[in-house]
């Protein structure tokens, strides 16, 4: 290869990579919505010109890239589409499900190359747009910011993979690991802190409580504030793990508000992995956060189930008298790791991932 030609291919690649992020910026407007599917995004790209772009708006919807093609006919450039470029995150899908395969929309639109940043997992799929578009005559390039399309999927390779959602445990604590304040009279974080915590929760599609925070605390368990728009975004599911579930109060909010329907209990819980079985399968859910005690969160740190873990950590000492993680040394140190930190009014939050590799 000349070094004009090496010049060219590493200037290609540049611009792949760079249209590549603009398709994942596209795919994080998804995120909270998609599931059990993928957030993803895609642009369309004629002799360098931004023709189209979509991202997946929610399961039983149009993929991303039916999107983008939609938009790049809606826009009057229909017919450019013949030999242009898409750039999408995750490898187009091949088969039928609740939509036509991507691929067929593809072909069908005269798209001469195909770029994509991560192999799709699922078995149904994987590899199978490749040897269909190249079969149609269409170039094919995969693997293009890769690191940082699999990072943004990770929850959902995570599920796909195992068949069981992705844990992320989220605390609150004083400066000295207490879990309430002291004489209880207070929150624990502040406002800016909170908005943030439900702006997790939109992330996810259920969060986990025990009854004893259910009987206590009398949670809602919603999204509440610090999201611009609720719309296309179902509450998430409310899962309560209990030892009693006759002792539950009726009365409690998340047996009698308006997303009643969402709350699902389960009773002296001893197989872990198959309830997380159980809620992707049978409630789609990919994303599942634990807002439960110290006692029922240790379980699961000990049961090695957790993979992020995100802590608000506010200013205060000597706090109240329930830990953060009560019973002494866990069997086993956890590490976090792509570790995160941000400061949310007088609170800082940090973050990281307990299992980088799911």
């Amino acid at each position: 290869m000349s070094r004009i030609e090496e010049k060219e291919s590493s200037m290609q690649a540049c611009r792949d990579e760079a249209r590549m992020l603009q398709a994942l910026e596209l795919a994080r407007r998804g995120v909270g919505l998609t599931s059990p599917n993928p957030p993803v995004g895609a642009v369309i790209y004629k002799d360098d010109r931004l023709i189209g772009s979509g991202y997946h708006h929610k399961a039983g919807e149009p993929h991303a890239e039916r999107m983008a093609l939609a938009d790049a006919v809606a826009k009057g450039h229909g017919e450019e589409l013949c030999g242009a470029v898409i750039y999408v995150t995750l490898e187009p899908c091949s088969s039928y499900g609740r939509t036509p395969p991507c691929t067929q929309g593809i072909i069908d639109a005269g798209i001469g190359r195909v770029v994509y940043g991560v192999v799709d997992p699922d078995e149904r799929h994987r590899g199978g747009a490749d040897a269909l578009l190249r079969a149609a005559g269409v170039e094919v390039q995969g693997r293009v910011a890769e690191a940082a399309c699999r990072a943004f999927l990770r929850p959902w390779l995570h599920a796909v993979r195992t068949g069981q959602p992705w844990v992320v445990a989220k605390v609150a604590a004083t400066m000295d690991g207490r879990i309430v304040r002291a004489g209880g009279r207070h929150q624990i974080s502040g406002g800016e802190a909170r908005e943030y915590m439900h702006r997790l929760r939109y992330r996810s599609d259920a969060i986990l409580v025990g009854g004893r925070t259910v009987r206590t605390d009398n949670p809602r368990l919603t999204i509440r504030c610090g999201v611009e728009s609720m719309e296309g975004k179902e509450q998430p599911w409310r899962i309560v793990f209990t030892q009693n579930a006759e002792g539950l109060p009726r009365d409690a909010a998340i047996f009698t508000d308006e997303h009643a329907g969402r709350t699902v209990l389960y009773e002296k819980v001893n197989d872990f992995q198959g309830v997380l079985n159980e809620l992707h399968e049978k409630y789609g859910i990919v994303t599942l956060m634990l807002e439960c005690g110290g006692r029922l969160l240790r379980e699961w740190l000990e049961r090695d189930l957790v993979q992020e873990w995100v802590q608000i950590i506010s200013p205060y000492i000597g706090g109240g008298d329930v830990l953060l993680l009560p019973g002494g040394d866990l069997k086993a140190e956890r590490e976090l790791v792509d570790m995160h930190a941000q400061q949310f009014g007088n609170d800082f939050i940090i973050s990281g991932l307990l299992h980088p590799e799911s």
